[in-house]
């Protein structure tokens, strides 16, 4: 069966996430378990292996879907005119669903409860500026990269993005709408409760809405290659070049 551009893209995106979301709890798992008695270096763990799994997954599943896996880039590109309302219609659920299902394979491969509401609060103004920020950087640093034509070179800024700003933000920088819903679903180092995620959503999406007015500042052209977002792609598996 071949399957539509846009299913293809659909497939990507959730594939996509659900990778992102397993290695982002399965990483923070097994970094309670291997340093129990050291945060820092659970930090630490967690991020260079997010980091490093974002690299790959972009690069996997970006030459066909741009490898957003995150609504705030979903809807930011639209914004700019890199993808159509149709795609967004179906990259944000895909986007969910993936999340969602790589919260319960992360469960499930350390024995846990496939699904295990986290009781981790992550309420205050400071974790509130903090999501805002990252969020604001992460839009930035994908639109500008694409506006000076090293779209090739975003999977491994992303990855060091989110890296750093795992260190730099008081959040661990979750900068992402999709990660807050499915870290939930783990009682885990990584998880988050539900009653935080609404104010980490809209700060998200305050922090994206002012990095799109930036870019649009910045880089007045962003329009003519919004469509190479997070990196180029043509739905065929195949790189493009802008």
């Amino acid at each position: 069966m071949r399957l539509t551009l846009l299913g293809r893209q659909a497939i990507a995106e959730f594939l996509g996430s659900a990778g992102l979301v397993t290695v982002v709890i399965g990483s923070g798992i097994a970094a309670s378990r291997l340093s129990p008695d050291d945060t820092g270096l659970q930090l630490l763990e967690n991020a260079l292996v997010t980091g490093a799994g974002l690299v790959a997954l972009i690069l996997a599943f970006g030459p066909v879907s741009g490898g957003h896996f995150n609504p705030v880039v979903t809807l930011a590109d639209r914004f700019f005119g890199g993808v159509s309302t149709s795609q967004v219609a179906v990259y944000l659920p895909a986007q969910l669903a993936g999340g969602v299902l790589g919260a319960i394979a992360a469960n499930l491969m350390f024995d846990l409860p496939a699904v295990n509401i986290s009781t981790q609060e992550r309420s205050a103004g400071g974790l509130w500026l903090s999501e805002a920020l990252a969020t604001f950087g992460l839009v930035v640093l994908v639109f500008g990269l694409v506006r000076a034509g090293r779209s090739s070179m975003a999977p491994f800024a992303v990855g060091a993005y989110i890296t750093a700003a795992y260190f730099w933000s008081s959040s661990t920088s979750f900068a992402n709408p999709m990660i807050d819903v499915a870290r939930t679903l783990s009682d885990t180092f990584a998880g988050i409760a539900p009653s935080s995620v609404p104010m980490f959503v809209l700060m998200q999406l305050i922090g994206a809405a002012v990095a799109v007015a930036a870019v649009r500042v910045l880089y007045p052209g962003i329009a003519a290659d919004a469509d190479a977002a997070v990196v180029p792609h043509d739905g065929t598996g195949a790189a493009t070049h802008t």
